[in-house]
């Protein structure tokens, strides 16, 4: 039998196999991700010229599986609000830094936590970590953008699909040729 036809039969069925081992590989755990919202300082017009600093953070798991003990680290610790409300410790530290620890998070949960504090200090200087048990969050930077439509993602599945099976073709004809 020829390897071009071996190859062209074998290639597509070892991309498909490989993907679905690795799709389930990456998506079976939790993975947490956290971004800012906003910053802002707020006058208060009160005649003293006060200012008052807010900012809000999102805590999410895109994840699989749940996350548990979701600890929110800070440097110190302003008033804060979670929503949606939910069971919550705080476990303060040394210099008046302290941990949110929230219990668990399941898949496609986020919750939203918002502060409120006095200058000098500023959003930049209040967060120092986000991590569970299982993983440390992934800070992103939102930036918006429009979604894709259905098409467009399967269009780029499909080319993806076909460049890599592509490539197994050639790795098993560079492997026959070698063997040989």
């Amino acid at each position: 039998m020829e390897f071009d036809v071996l190859g062209k039969i074998i290639a597509p069925i070892l991309t498909g196999v490989l993907g679905i081992l690795i799709k389930r590989y990456f998506e079976a755990r939790p993975r947490l991700v956290t971004w800012l919202i906003h910053a802002a300082a707020i006058p208060l017009n009160d005649g003293n010229g006060t200012t008052v600093n807010t900012h809000s953070i999102v805590v999410s798991n895109t994840g699989k599986r749940t996350a548990y003990n979701i600890r929110i680290g800070h440097n110190f610790l302003p008033a804060f609000q979670i929503f949606p409300q939910l069971s919550h410790e705080v476990i303060r530290g040394a210099d008046s830094s302290a941990e949110i620890v929230i219990p668990t998070l399941v898949p496609g949960e986020q919750i939203n936590v918002s502060y409120i504090y006095f200058p000098p200090n500023s959003w930049s200087q209040v967060h120092s970590y986000c991590k569970s048990d299982e993983m440390s969050a992934k800070y992103i930077n939102i930036i918006p953008a429009a979604q894709l439509n259905k098409l467009q993602i399967s269009v780029i599945w499909g080319l993806m699909f076909v460049g890599t099976s592509t490539l197994v073709y050639w790795s098993l004809y560079w492997l026959w040729q070698w063997a040989s």
